[in-house]
């Protein structure tokens, strides 16, 4: 039969529509070993438990693929071709019709350390990790970046030497699908393949979705080198992951990808399509003399104008490229056609997470240098990415008496009328009202005096030493006649301090002054 593959098990021929199941069914009734206790089955017969040889066999339903390593041997001892094992990964569909199935981003993950595009910093040439890499010694690490920076592509070059080495077997996961048995599963896995000196790879995608309590189970398996574990995460992991995890791996900080980055990697996609084209500008179009319309012409400065606006994110870059290749079968892909598959409307801001922390800070810190462009950037920004107005609000109350202070009372009854404008009208019109408070507060004159004055009298009762001093008598409220026959309120007058003749402060404290050099303490 033309259209039937032999079974690498029992070397049996099926329709290639009905291999995979009969493969899954044939490799769990003839696990059998020659030694070793046996079960008896209902009907008398008996089937033997599988050796620890045989416990190696790997079934991974990845998209319909069938992959053992039995699968392997098999094929390889009865010296099957390769389009063979093809054809039962891919349950029956050719090569050609799921690559072109596949989206662009996920074609140009890069399958080498010399493929991969930036982070030159982290993986560059003669950095530390990239000599591991080469030689196939795999750390313990987590790939902190943001989106479309190279994380997933970087655990995609390294399954690739676990691919390429018989000692490593590497183990994809997500964290937004898998669970703790999950990672149980693995781990008795790894152990078993430990006995014939192979080592798991496990790659968890958005570790930072499991919580504290999850992550301890990494913790052991880790310890001991049962797993080399992988992580992949867009939130901190100063606050995402716990300490124990963190002390056993390595932090790799991956940065937005770069304009020229973005730039190369899109120009490699041009270039791996066979119906597209690159050109310089469209004069090159003009005088081309391709006869075939078929072809897409994609000017230099439309990839260029894509780089810029897709925030240092690949995959939207790749995602928009491709949208506008597909809608235009042949000509010149102009510059309006690329901007309609993409907008700016994205931006990476995580109105939870740092960013949410690192804008309000930025912010802040542009009022007290007194910078209103700046203060007015951040407060824009931050409203952009969807940031609760009120917030920033919040914030700029407090800048009000932080930064500015005595030096204009006007700026912190301004700054709370803005709080309650944004509270009366909300989101979209309350924008400019953040704005101007945020100007407003930058321009005005600053003065610390009082937050300075306040964080030297906080010190000074941290530092007490032995019993706070007690409130003099006559300081005390008198409302009984037992507190006036013990002295509270004893020759207290309403005068100034200058006339009374009292002291205001507690004994011992009589001559402390908590704003004497208090500019010291601040900026």
């Amino acid at each position: 039969m033309d259209d039937s593959v032999a079974c690498p098990v029992c070397n049996r021929e099926f329709k290639k529509e009905n291999i995979e199941d009969h493969v899954n069914k044939c490799l769990f009734l003839n696990t059998q070993t020659e030694k070793g206790p046996s079960k008896r089955m209902g009907s008398g017969s008996l089937l033997k438990i599988a050796s620890p040889k045989e416990k190696r066999i790997k079934l991974e339903n990845n998209a319909g693929t069938i992959q053992t390593s039995m699968l392997t041997e098999s094929a390889q001892s009865q010296h099957l071709p390769l389009s063979t094992t093809s054809n039962i990964s891919m349950n029956g569909s050719n090569m050609e019709n799921k690559t072109k199935n596949i989206p662009l981003a996920e074609q140009m993950r890069p399958q080498t350390l010399q493929d991969m595009v930036g982070h030159k910093e982290s993986f560059g040439a003669g950095t530390m990790l990239r000599s591991m890499l080469e030689q196939n010694k795999i750390p313990n690490m987590i790939l902190w970046g943001p989106p479309g920076c190279g994380k997933t592509s970087m655990a995609n070059v390294i399954s690739h030497i676990c691919k390429s080495n018989n000692n490593l077997r590497f183990v994809k996961l997500s964290a937004t699908m898998s669970g703790i048995n999950d990672v149980k599963e693995v781990v008795k896995v790894a152990k078993n393949e430990a006995q014939f000196k192979r080592q798991t790879v496990l790659f968890m995608d958005e570790i930072h979705r499991f919580n504290k309590l999850q992550q301890d189970s990494f913790l052991p398996h880790v310890e001991n080198g049962t797993i080399i574990l992988i992580g992949a995460t867009t939130e901190n992991p100063s606050f995402s992951l716990n300490n124990a995890l963190l002390s056993r791996c390595k932090v790799i900080v991956m940065e937005k990808l770069s304009i020229e980055d973005v730039l190369l990697i899109l120009q490699k996609a041009v270039a791996k399509n066979k119906e597209a084209h690159l050109i310089d500008n469209i004069e090159s179009y003009k005088h081309s003399n391709d006869s075939d319309t078929t072809k897409c012409y994609v000017e230099r400065g439309s990839l260029r104008w894509l780089a810029e606006m897709c925030d240092g994110d690949a995959r939207v870059a790749l995602g928009a490229l491709e949208l506008a290749l597909a809608a235009r079968s042949g000509g010149l892909l102009m510059l309006e056609d690329i901007k309609q598959g993409i907008k700016r409307s994205h931006m990476l801001y995580d109105a939870l997470g740092e960013e949410h922390y690192n804008t309000a800070s930025a912010l802040h810190k542009a009022v007290r240098a007194g910078d209103d462009n700046a203060a007015l950037y951040w407060a824009t920004r931050a409203l952009h990415g969807g940031e609760d107005p009120l917030y920033l609000a919040r914030r700029l109350v407090r800048a009000a008496s932080e930064d500015i202070g005595l030096a204009d009372g006007n700026a912190l009854v301004e700054a709370v009328a803005c709080l309650q404008g944004c509270q009366q009208i909300g989101m979209p019109e309350c924008d400019v009202l953040l704005v101007q408070c945020a100007v407003r507060l930058a321009r005005a004159p600053k003065s610390r005096e009082i937050y300075n004055a306040m964080r030297r009298c906080q010190r000074s009762l941290q530092e007490a030493k032995g019993p706070i001093p007690p409130i003099p008598l006559h300081l005390r409220n008198a409302p009984t006649k037992l507190m006036k026959q013990l002295g509270y309120g004893k020759a207290y007058n309403l005068n100034s301090k200058e006339k009374s003749g009292l002291t205001y402060m507690p004994e011992g404290m009589e001559n402390v002054n908590f704003f004497h050099d208090c500019h010291k303490d601040g900026s």
